[in-house]
This record gives structure tokens, sequence and C-alpha cells, in this order.
């Protein structure tokens, strides 16, 4: 039997698969205020309260698309500290980059996709905060030196909405 190469193995072991351009990306910001507290946005749209964050525009990279949503989110200046996790939303095929920021210039403040801003500690969280965002939130908080690589199952912001009949 001829042995393969090692390009002509990976080959063979993603044949059928899906390339990475099927893939959406998204970038969330976890910024915290010197008492620790993280800064949550909440959404016009729904009822929920999450990181400042979106989507990756075509061209953009991940690190610029969050200073840019953050911006357009929250109506401040900020810069990349660290990337803290990706996650991977396979329901969606999203990977989702978060990364750890700081202010650079300006104070939060509503936007036309967020009616309320505000500081939260951990352990007070709203509510009606994004099951997902929390789990970013404490791998964030938690400062290691390596990104976390996660999968993100469950049902989408938008099933849960439905469920709880808004």
């Amino acid at each position: 039997m001829p042995t393969m190469s090692p390009i002509e193995a990976i080959r063979a072991k993603t044949r059928g698969r899906r390339r990475l351009s099927s893939v959406q990306a998204g970038v969330f910001a976890v910024i915290v205020d010197a008492h620790d507290r993280v800064l949550l946005c909440h959404r016009r749209d729904l009822d929920l309260w999450n990181l400042p964050g979106g989507g990756v525009e075509d061209g953009e990279t991940p690190w610029d698309a969050v200073i840019r949503e953050v911006h357009e989110e929250v109506g401040i200046d900020a810069e990349v500290i660290r990337l803290t996790g990706l996650y991977w939303k396979p329901g969606s095929d999203e990977l989702v980059f978060s990364f750890e920021c700081r202010i650079i210039r300006g104070s939060p403040t509503t936007s036309d996709e967020a009616d309320e801003v505000g500081f939260f500690a951990l352990t007070a969280l709203p509510p009606n905060t994004i099951p997902k965002q929390v789990e970013r939130i404490v791998d964030a908080l938690q400062r290691v030196p390596v990104p976390f690589l996660r999968i993100q199952a469950g049902p989408s912001i938008r099933t849960q909405v439905q469920a709880r009949g808004q």
C-alpha cells in the first residue's frame, strides 16, 4: 500500500468538509474600569445586555473590527490589549474573537444600537445578559496568558428571545 504525503493525509481527512471561507466572524470587547466592572450595552432591538461588538466586515481584521464596533455601539475610542478567547458557534458557523480592550478616549454613551450602557461587577450582571457573553466575560477576567478556545453550542439569541415571548 503506497504511503501518503502529509499534505495528502490532511486532504483525505478533510475531504467533504466546508472551507473556512463559509464561516462568519464576530468580535466583542471586554472593557473593564478601575473597579474591575465590565462595560455592557443594552440592545435596542432586543431586551438583552451584551458586550460591545458585532460582525467583521469584508477585508477587515478582527482587531480593527472590534475597535470600530466599540465606537459604533458605545461611542468611545478603544485599543486592543489582548485576545482573550476564540469561540466557535457551530449552529451558526460563526467564529467569535473576544478581546480585552481599554478606553483611550471618550465616555460610554448610547447609540443607534444601544439604548443603555453601564459598568457591572461580575457578581451583579443584569439577569438578561446573554449567557455566551457571560462565559466570555468570565474567561477574560481570569487574565490567563493564552486565549481560551471554546465551543459555544446552544440556542441563538433570537431563539432564546422567542422562547421568552418577547
